[in-house]
């Protein structure tokens, strides 16, 4: 790639930036492409899908759903177009304060940094308890918080040992996933047409009677489909986690690329599949009463044991998108400690390159975050799941507006286009039309009472994030510290 004039071919220097902080010990590049993909489908899919479909198909009718998902699954594909363009110049891990940090200022960095640390962090509760829960079927008698400990010390131990140890856990988590919507979409296509081997009874074929409702094909009208829509974007979150890992993956020049376009085509298909099949055997308002959409049609197709396989298959979703949480805020904090806005012990590394006290403060905070579910519900706990909701679309807006200064700044200084490695397409089209998209998701969730408590919480954290680094290092001083921390790399 050629440099940008007076930068010292700095993206190609970054990677290395760890050079300056641990001589010593780096983060490892031991991670492929199919790593890269099962850790972005392990973060997307969870009990989103398994268990809150039928509740999207009651809001938007059958095809309306369909439609939120298509409309989230072509929002994805225009932030991970950005992203495979950055991810590729700044392939370091924790790398969307990086690109924000590089691209707009060092301030929008640090706030995307704490707010996606802060989003996953407090995931961590929420997937130990659910998970807790779950396994209550099966051992009653055994208390949520011993299996939430359980939990959290397995994916510790799959975290610890090295990257590589993780990236296949989480290849065989998400292979669980996967092997469970495929099979929801090849039965369940079947029994639409009236062919269900596995069931004593012979349904007639449904084809797509269910799409008419007594209401139109939009029963709440469009804008149901609308308010879907904006939680379809919650619903993919977790598709940019290869920006994370992009510090740990072998030749990321062609590695990050492939995993974005293989992943956005998963996610069709995988998504959209599951609710097209969902919504066509199951009555649109009967969907939302259900305990898990997935039982449903399993058991309407004749699998034996659907209720408990889907039990097994919700909690390793669970597991995986904490696993790829876990491993995310622990380079999160490891990336920020490098760029010198968290303790300098977040950058200690073991042998094999793990970032471990970052790794064990994020399972730490994400416990006590567990504990502030049971203990202050309606306050803490609220305030901080409300954060998490807001910082996924503001992170992916983060994203879109650092390819767009990006790659302006690159040109202005004499750069090439044709010679950088991934480029986004339909520039500057394609990050406008994404940044404008995901602005009125956050606009509107002004008019949805059941998300409002976003807003009142989110954004007086992002002032609060700005004020705090401007009062630590001034506008000016802020500056500096971008300066000095690239120079750092050059020297690296």
């Amino acid at each position: 790639m050629t440099p940008l004039p007076g930068e010292k071919s700095l993206p190609n220097v970054l990677p290395h930036t760890t050079a300056t902080q641990v001589p010593l010990r780096r983060l490892q590049r031991t991670m492929d492409a199919r790593h890269l993909i099962m850790i972005a489908l392990g973060g997307v899919i969870g009990s989103g899908l398994f268990l809150s479909s039928g509740y999207t198909i009651s809001q938007a009718g059958p095809l309306g759903a369909i439609i939120a998902y298509l409309i989230g699954a072509f929002v994805v594909y225009l932030v991970m177009a950005c992203l495979g363009e950055l991810a590729v110049a700044y392939p370091v891990s924790g790398a969307f304060h990086i690109y924000a940090s590089r691209s707009i200022g060092p301030a929008t960095g640090f706030t995307t940094a704490w707010l996606y640390w802060l989003c996953w962090v407090v995931a961590l509760g929420s997937e130990f308890t659910a998970s807790g829960i779950l396994m209550q079927r099966w051992f009653p008698g055994v208390p949520v918080w011993l299996w939430c400990l359980i939990f959290a010390a397995v994916l510790f131990l799959l975290n610890a040992i090295s990257a590589r140890v993780f990236g296949e856990a989480e290849f065989w988590f998400s292979l669980v996933k996967v092997v469970a919507i495929v099979g929801l979409i090849v039965l369940g296509a079947a029994a639409i047409f009236g062919f269900t081997p596995l069931s004593p009874e012979h349904p007639p074929a449904l084809l797509f009677s269910n799409f008419e409702t007594p209401g139109g094909l939009f029963p709440n009208g469009f804008s149901g489909v609308i308010v879907t829509a904006l939680a379809v974007f919650y619903a993919f979150s977790g598709s940019e986690l290869i920006g994370v890992a992009a510090g740990e993956t072998k030749d990321p020049a062609k590695n990050i690329p492939r995993a974005l376009r293989s992943t956005v085509l998963r996610l069709v298909v995988l998504f959209v599949g599951a609710i097209a099949v969902i919504a066509a055997i199951l009555p649109y308002d009967q969907a939302s009463v259900t305990s898990s959409p997935f039982v449903d049609v399993f058991q309407y197709v004749g699998v034996p044991y659907a209720a408990d396989i889907m039990n097994f298959v919700i909690i390793t979703a669970l597991l995986s998108a904490g696993n790829s949480g876990l491993f995310s805020c622990a380079r999160m904090l490891f990336s920020l400690a490098e760029e010198g806005h968290a303790p300098k012990a977040f950058t200690r590394l073991t042998r094999r390159g793990v970032p471990l006290i970052a790794l064990s403060v994020s399972i730490l905070i994400g416990l006590v975050s567990l504990l502030t579910s049971v203990m202050a519900a309606g306050t803490v706990y609220l305030v901080l799941v409300s954060i998490a909701g807001f910082a996924v679309v503001a992170v992916w807006m983060s994203i879109v507006a650092s390819q767009f200064f990006h790659r302006r700044r690159f040109v202005r200084e004499g750069g090439r286009v044709q010679d950088l490695a991934y480029r986004t397409p339909l520039y500057p089209a394609l990050p406008i039309v994404a940044f404008s998209l995901l602005l009125i998701s956050i606009v509107a969730i002004a008019f949805d009472p059941n998300q409002v408590a976003a807003l009142y919480f989110g954004i007086p954290f992002v002032g609060a994030c700005y004020l705090y680094f401007w009062w630590r290092h001034g506008r000016r001083g802020a500056r500096e510290v971008s300066h000095d921390h690239e120079a750092e790399s050059v020297e690296a």
